[in-house]
């Protein structure tokens, strides 16, 4: 069954009605979201486990997927049960099978996808797909106030996470009038204070101010206005970062007056690839994260390379798109 942002009235209240039945007919429910989770993810994911368990205390919840030690602070990951037979699986904010984190979802009963990605392909039970929700998180927080799913302020706080690191600060255009519609039920129903969330977000250490500066002085700017930097496993360790701070960096060089569309490329020696990170202001980038085994949102996007020398055709891919939409304005 798939529904998604075109559904009417009547359609939606059905999908809402499903998902709930299912979570509420299966004792043993597995969680998963994307690989390299970002807040959207792990928020999505851990606050429908705790909306789960507040609502049924006697269910067995498990949200898998590598843990991320910069958003630990949202909550620890589970190791997923030996036998599946019997689990219902839900996967958050993931748009396809190869990348879902930790788990395989040929192995489980019954799935569901919870996504707000544009549509890539179909492989859940039940899809509940909206690419006009800013987050995944904003579709965990209308599934919670459209059902029984109890929800407190706890829950709220990591929900709110979700929606504000996705939307960054709900500057971008996808943030809508339904966003605010119901992070303001949100707010009334919970008593959520979010002035105290942001601290939390956005607090660096010094070594990622340092690594900051690094970055300003040495990020190339092509004529097309492309930006983009390389950063090796040496740099990391000569400032004494890891892998994931670059993509923690990125927005805060999202507004460069010269700069159409960003890209972070950072070798993660861990997992043996090349990590890049993408924003736009301007040319729609997700389609040409996905010839990099990426994917992602029309102005914020990832991908992987191999090395750097992949990495380098990214770029020219990126550059091109800028071009393009330079000649096009």
């Amino acid at each position: 069954m798939y529904y998604n942002e075109t559904s009417n009235r009547k359609r939606e209240s059905m999908v809402y009605k499903k998902i709930y039945k299912k979570i509420k007919q299966y004792d043993n429910i597995v969680i998963a979201r994307h690989v390299g989770a970002d807040p959207d993810a792990l928020a999505s994911s851990i606050g429908l486990k705790e909306l789960i368990l507040n609502t049924f205390p006697n269910k067995n919840v498990f949200v898998v997927g590598k843990q991320t030690a910069r958003f630990k602070y949202l909550g620890v990951l589970d190791k997923a049960p030996d036998d599946l037979t019997n689990c219902l699986l839900i996967i958050t904010d993931t748009p396809d099978k190869k990348r879902v984190d930790g788990i395989n979802p040929d192995n489980f009963n019954y799935t569901i996808k919870i996504d707000h990605h544009p549509f890539i392909e179909s492989f859940c039970n039940i899809e509940w797909m909206d690419a006009t929700a800013c987050s995944a998180s904003q579709m965990i927080i209308e599934l919670a106030l459209k059902t029984k799913l109890k929800i407190n302020k706890e829950i709220a706080e990591k929900l709110f996470v979700g929606v504000v690191a996705d939307t960054n600060r709900f500057l971008y255009s996808y943030t809508t009038a339904k966003t605010f519609s119901l992070i303001s039920k949100l707010i009334d129903k919970t008593g959520l204070d979010f002035t105290n969330l942001y601290e939390q977000m956005y607090i660096k250490s010094y070594n990622d101010i340092k690594f900051s500066g690094y970055i300003a002085l040495n990020l190339n700017i092509t004529d097309d206005g492309l930006g983009y930097i390389k950063l090796d496993d040496q740099i990391l360790k000569e400032y004494n970062v890891d892998a994931s701070t670059p993509g923690n960096l990125i927005e805060n060089f999202g507004y460069i007056d010269e700069i159409k569309v960003l890209i972070f490329l950072t070798e993660d020696t861990a997992n043996n690839f090349i990590k890049c990170q993408i924003r736009s202001r301007g040319p729609v980038i997700n389609d040409t994260a996905t010839h990099f085994n990426g994917g992602g949102h029309a102005m914020a996007s990832g991908a992987k390379t191999v090395d750097f020398e992949q990495g380098d055709e990214l770029i020219e891919e990126l550059n091109e798109k800028c071009r393009e939409y330079n000649i096009g304005k």
